[in-house]
């Protein structure tokens, strides 16, 4: 069983930049693969970025490529979300989740994933 906790969210201005924490308690984080997913009013849930348990591979969503970097501290048990040069577009809760995957694909689409956090608001402001 894998509890996982969002912080770091916030209004922000178009422009600004937030990290956005996950922590996970359990053990063997090293072996999940991570992912972040965000959900705006209105819209379905979408993949943003996602990190195999041994940090080498990433993966992103083509509309926060070169702007959203995801990286983990597996000592920390705790993946981030660094996000810079922010939208309103951005506008969503964003959600950590996590897979127990020994593959090489980082999974794209939520029903994959087992564990989910509850969530942390960003807001991006024009």
């Amino acid at each position: 069983q894998v509890q996982l906790v969002e912080s770091g969210g916030g209004l922000v201005p178009a422009g600004g930049s937030l990290r956005l924490s996950c922590a996970a308690s359990g053990r063997s984080f090293s072996s999940y693969t991570m992912g972040w997913f965000r959900q705006a009013p209105g819209k379905e849930r979408e993949f943003v970025a996602g990190i195999r348990g041994s940090g080498a591979g990433t993966s992103y969503t083509d509309s926060v490529k070169g702007r959203f970097t995801i990286s983990r501290d597996n000592a920390k048990n705790t993946v981030y979300l660094q996000m810079n040069s922010l939208k309103p577009e951005d506008t969503a809760v964003y959600y950590c989740a996590a897979i127990l995957h020994i593959g090489l694909v980082i999974p794209r689409t939520g029903e994959r994933y087992d564990y989910w956090g509850q969530g942390t608001q960003v807001t991006v402001s024009s």
